[in-house]
């Protein structure tokens, strides 16, 4: 069962502080997680006090919070503090080098989701005040790592008082590889579709029925298209308050050049975006 015990915060002083650190201190909370705060550049009185300010007036952290200052580039600075404090989960809101603000909308978000050994959460949204998260849409498309995916989901969503869920699969086009001229045709496409739904939704429900859903209003939603694009086009039509990811597989030079699942995501976040790992 996925547990996020060290949880680990990107702070860059940038407009978005204040709100991206009220979340990470309330997630902390919830998932009675020890929060470790991370800015990667120097370490002035003038920051320290900004810092003591905001956390002044933060909620209240249940497990000390430890704060790190270290020099370097901040993707490897990052990568490197997540593995030896034993982060489970990583936290990003904008990230900053000295003189340039640099938000995660890019390459230094793509890097870390493709280099992280923990799970990362994105976050586009961050708000002061604490706002409920209604609904969560995440990933069920079949791969070995959907499994903990959906698993996690459920543990989120009870951790978060989150009401609903809806699994997409996202379903190849190349899987109804039939040319549309007459009724036959379309007909012949239509019964196609049906089966690969119904042998989806019975993947899914197998999943499913390892899991405590009590209180959770699930929702299966077949989808055809392009993988990555498709659910998190949902996502942003449905306006889910979070969407939940495999995390991606080794990237080889191809998917460098061509987009591949999460690099849709990436590309323009439809909402906060939880990476698991």
């Amino acid at each position: 069962m996925q547990q996020f015990e060290n949880i680990l915060i990107g702070i860059a002083f940038s407009p978005s502080l204040k709100p991206n650190l009220y979340e990470a201190v309330r997630l902390a909370n919830i998932f009675d997680s020890q929060l470790i705060g991370i800015h990667v550049g120097d370490k002035t009185p003038e920051k320290e006090a900004q810092l003591k300010l905001i956390l002044d007036n933060a909620p209240t952290l249940k497990n000390e919070l430890k704060i790190l200052w270290q020099k370097g580039k901040p993707v490897d600075v990052i990568l490197e503090t997540s593995k030896n404090q034993n982060i489970d989960l990583l936290i990003l809101g904008a990230l900053q080098k000295e003189k340039l603000l640099s938000y995660y909308v890019g390459s230094i978000a793509r890097k870390l989701t493709r280099n992280a050994q923990c799970s990362v959460l994105l976050l586009i949204k961050p708000s002061i005040e604490r706002l409920p998260c209604k609904h969560i849409v995440t990933n069920g498309l079949e791969d070995i790592k959907t499994k903990e995916t959906i698993k996690a989901s459920f543990f989120v969503s009870k951790k978060l008082g989150c009401k609903k869920i809806t699994i997409v699969e996202e379903i190849n086009q190349s899987e109804v590889d039939i040319k549309i001229n007459d009724d036959r045709s379309l007909r012949k496409a239509t019964i196609i579709k049906e089966r690969i739904k119904q042998r989806e939704q019975f993947r899914v429900k197998d999943i499913l029925s390892e899991i405590d859903t009590k209180g959770i209003s699930v929702n299966i939603q077949s989808i055809f298209g392009k993988r990555g694009y498709s659910i998190g086009h949902y996502a942003s039509v449905v306006r889910a308050d979070l969407l939940i990811m495999n995390a991606p597989k080794k990237f080889n030079l191809w998917d460098r050049i061509f987009p591949h699942d999460l690099e849709y995501i990436l590309s323009e976040l439809p909402t906060d975006v939880l990476i698991v790992k």
